[in-house]
């Protein structure tokens, strides 16, 4: 928990910042492949699986930053909530997020052939989740420098080791590292996607 809490409010907010630019990269990647996913088959699912370490470290940092705020937390309280326009649409981002991934390994396992409803919820929930999520990306986009020097500026440091620094910068490592590892034991299972002819009839 601790590594969610360094640095206070500000350090939970750099947190927050700093996954949200990994996150911005690697779904960079992941819209490159839906635009070639019968050749980029394999790059798709390898980084859509390393997405859930920093995607859950992401809803982790809001989650816990929320709880604090509605429990009255002053230093949390002092920050303020997010945009009412933010909060409002944020269920619709943790829902659909929790659905395109989920619907992701199912298929994963599932395989080319017995797609069935699990295709279409995966479908749907990417439109929804990308209607929701570009809104938020946007709506955060122009405080993201700010948020990213958040407990450096209130102390004085740019190092990146203020307080909790440290613990910032393992959370997000072992986000990754985990998300990775998951991706590297489960490429076997990649062999019904990439095979030749998967996307023939669908």
């Amino acid at each position: 928990m601790t590594l969610l809490t360094g640095g206070g409010s500000d350090g939970n907010e750099r947190l927050t910042a700093m996954t949200g630019v990994v996150l911005i990269v690697l779904l960079a990647v992941i819209g490159v492949t839906i635009l070639r996913k019968s050749q980029l088959i394999s790059v798709h699912l390898f980084v859509g699986l390393l997405l859930i370490g920093p995607v859950a470290l992401k809803m982790a940092s809001t989650g816990y930053r929320l709880v604090r705020y509605y429990t009255r937390n002053r230093a949390y309280r002092d920050k303020g909530p997010p945009l009412l326009a933010l909060r409002l649409i944020a269920p619709a981002v943790v829902i659909s997020t929790v659905a395109v991934f989920a619907s992701g390994v199912v298929l994963l396992f599932e395989g080319p052939g017995h797609r069935g409803s699990w295709a279409l919820i995966h479908k749907a929930s990417f439109i929804v989740w990308l209607i929701f999520t570009g809104l938020h990306v946007l709506g955060h986009l122009p405080g993201l420098p700010a948020s990213l020097r958040a407990d450096s500026r209130r102390h004085g440091e740019l190092s990146g080791l203020s307080p909790g620094g440290a613990g910032r910068w393992i959370a997000l490592v072992g986000a990754c590292v985990g998300g990775l590892v998951l991706a590297i034991v489960l490429i076997s299972d990649f062999a019904a996607w990439t095979a030749p002819g998967a996307f023939a009839h669908h």
